[in-house]
């Protein structure tokens, strides 16, 4: 079983639970103090869950309804609840400034960034990121699968990869972390899943955000993979639906997606072994055949009223 430090990824952990605010300038980057336990007594009934994490929104999510009304998609994120983001790609017509002003004016902060990895002229790119958005906290989306996943020395490979790009992220003041889809944990390396061969070889600073719903589609349980990394895992990403492993995953094209709580998901299960390490619980939906909208106000209020996130 994995045991980790969580001061080893820089945040300042609080068993009472805290947030992540990152205020900064062109020349630093400050981490807020936490803010303590907000409204966790009201979970103590709930028997074996500690603590859960912050709920916030993948804005992947509204990706098309970002593509033709910029604003008027993150006033309906903001009326449902949400106080809190996790930025993709934006469409073409929009510029990071502008992206980043929209937000701020909604009230929406951003509790971590997607990037592409900070290699070569990435890396200029993923310091305007960090600044536009007063967020320090940028992930490796991990999107398409990399081929060198499939071999032990493959995966050698990527772990020095990721350490370039740690090395690069906390030289800024940056913290860099790993979003997984279902091939980490599905192909056999030795006997091993290549997460479990990616992981020893990384840098301690480097996190991990879990995708519990890829971690379903590749067959296994994300309570149990959840309960392994512990503390690496500050922030999981948390969508529901069938879960099944199809031939469209590669193309990008899964089963459309439920509401938080209306699929498969054992989210009580999920929270119970994240064990008060969880900082953001992040809304996810690449796919739904419902109104996406709807999807959101269903999945947040199921979170929140059953105590398995916190506003």
């Amino acid at each position: 079983m994995l045991s980790y430090d969580y001061t080893m990824i820089g945040y300042d952990y609080n068993p009472l639970g805290s947030d992540l605010k990152c205020k900064m300038d062109r020349r630093s980057f400050l981490t807020a103090a936490t803010v303590g336990a907000l409204g966790l007594t009201s979970i103590a009934g709930k028997a074996g869950l500690r603590n859960p994490g912050k709920i916030a929104l993948q804005l992947y999510t509204v990706r098309r309804e970002i593509e033709t009304n910029l604003f008027g998609t993150l006033e309906k994120v903001a009326g449902i609840g949400f106080k809190n983001v996790e930025t993709a790609f934006w469409p073409e017509n929009i510029s990071l400034k502008q992206a980043a002003d929209a937000l701020k004016s909604m009230g929406l902060e951003v509790c971590s960034i997607h990037c592409e990895l900070p290699l070569g002229v990435q890396r200029h790119r993923m310091l305007e990121f960090a600044e536009a958005y007063q967020c320090d906290t940028l992930i490796w989306h991990g999107w398409p699968e990399d081929p060198r996943y499939s071999t032990l020395e493959g995966i050698k490979q990527l772990a020095d990869v990721y350490n370039e790009a740690n090395q690069f992220a906390s030289s800024n003041g940056l913290k860099f972390g790993l979003h997984n889809h279902w091939w980490e944990f599905r192909n056999n390396i030795n006997g091993q899943y290549p997460y479990q061969v990616l992981e020893p070889r990384l840098e301690e600073g480097i996190f991990f955000e879990l995708d519990t719903y890829w971690i379903k589609v590749a067959g296994l349980e994300p309570a149990q993979i959840v309960r392994k990394f512990g503390q690496k895992a500050p922030l999981l990403h948390i969508k529901d639906g069938p879960a099944r492993y199809t031939d469209s995953l590669g193309k990008d094209e899964p089963e459309p997606m439920t509401a938080v709580g209306q699929g498969v998901q054992d989210f009580p299960e999920i929270v119970k072994a994240a064990d008060g390490h969880t900082r953001w619980m992040i809304v996810e939906m690449d796919r739904t055949s419902a109104d996406v909208f709807k999807a959101l106000e269903d999945s947040y209020r199921y979170l929140v009223d059953n105590n398995l996130a916190i506003k």
